[in-house]
């Protein structure tokens, strides 16, 4: 692709192609493809043991030498409320009920890790080119041993208000995030999900704010979407979606085939499953307790009670409890090689512009 943005001069990636980092669906072997194809892949790390994510960048650094994004969540570990998740698993009664499970047995625990000291230390082991943040950002200690690994930082925006924080703070790029994206809102400052712009809203607003390069995110999965981004200002953008149905995925056979179904008027945002707003494909959970729910817990503390669902209702082939993440655009993605839809995207999106 002729187009040379800031971001790939940032980055030193060929195409201005970042892969989101999906949490659950993306391991090495996406980031692997979308690297070598010239775009920027990614590993998300927010769910993966320490063990996990060295074994994860290992493969990642055999595999391929060009730059990789490693992706955390900076959360603020929320106080355990033992009221408010003895009264989640009431909620969840009847279902445990119908699948045999005893709700006293559910575990309990968050499942998503915050950025730390030993996140950072596995950082400083592998000298990723790209780390990015999620839920704002680490301490500023944490941040500047980030940047003396050699790495670039960025992190999600939902607002211009986010956007300049994320500036003020020291990230090179931000990801100005709009609310068609799949999975969990980057929300930080701005908790009211029911006011936070499209991505052609914030885009060009983030762009006029800020002076770091801006990455588009949320709702494109093809080059009508990328060159439309391009227009408003952007330097790269991430896409997400898009890469669920690719072979290189982690992506659940039930959550491909209902992907394969995925209508424009058909995503939701829902706290259900995690405790924080994030949006998928309706399903029957997402239905009957959702969308959103005030008796969920905190992030991600109501993971740990939905889990024995997801696995009961998984075994007997059915995706009624699981996480079916996905952005607005979703029908429009096709199951193609990763390498060779970022190369597509790019491509398609240049043809547009020159025309």
């Amino acid at each position: 692709m002729a187009m040379n943005t800031r971001i790939s001069e940032l980055f030193g990636i060929e195409l201005p192609v970042l892969l989101a980092p999906m949490a659950g669906s993306a391991g090495s072997e996406l980031a692997i493809a979308v690297s070598a194809a010239g775009g920027l892949g990614a590993l998300p790390c927010a769910m993966l043991t320490p063990e996990k994510i060295r074994t994860e960048m290992g493969v990642i650094r055999q595999r391929t030498d060009r730059p990789v994004n490693m992706n955390f969540f900076c959360h603020v570990p929320p106080t355990p409320d033992a009221k408010r998740e003895a009264a989640w698993r009431e909620c969840l009664r009847p279902y445990y009920s119908e699948f045999g499970i005893d709700p006293d047995a559910a575990p309990a625990g968050a499942g998503r890790n915050p950025f730390n000291e030993e996140s950072c230390a596995i950082v400083e082991e592998f000298r990723p080119e790209v780390v990015s943040f999620h839920f704002g950002l680490p301490d500023a200690l944490l941040m500047q041993r980030v940047r003396d690994a050699g790495a670039k930082i960025i992190a999600s925006a939902t607002t211009v208000a986010e956007a300049r924080f994320l500036e003020e703070n020291g990230c090179d790029a931000i990801i100005a995030q709009g609310v068609e994206a799949g999975g969990h809102r980057g929300v930080f400052l701005e908790p009211d999900i029911a006011t936070q712009p499209g991505t052609l809203a914030l885009v060009p607003q983030v762009v006029d704010a800020v002076s770091v390069p801006v990455i588009a995110a949320g709702g494109i999965s093809d080059g009508r979407a990328v060159a439309a981004c391009f227009v408003l200002g952007a330097s790269a953008v991430q896409v997400g979606t898009a890469y669920l149905q690719s072979p290189e995925a982690l992506t659940s056979q039930g959550h491909r085939d209902a992907l394969a179904l995925a209508r424009d008027d058909r995503t939701v945002l829902t706290n259900v499953f995690t405790g924080r707003p994030a949006r998928g494909l309706l399903n029957r959970f997402v239905s009957e307790v959702g969308p959103m729910s005030d008796k969920a817990p905190a992030f991600p503390l109501a993971t740990a009670a939905v889990g024995p669902l997801r696995a009961a209702a998984e075994k007997a082939g059915v995706s009624d409890f699981s996480p079916l993440w996905a952005g607005q655009a979703a029908a429009l993605a096709a199951p193609i090689p990763a390498g060779e839809l970022t190369v597509k995207l790019a491509r398609d999106a240049e043809k547009l512009l020159r025309g």
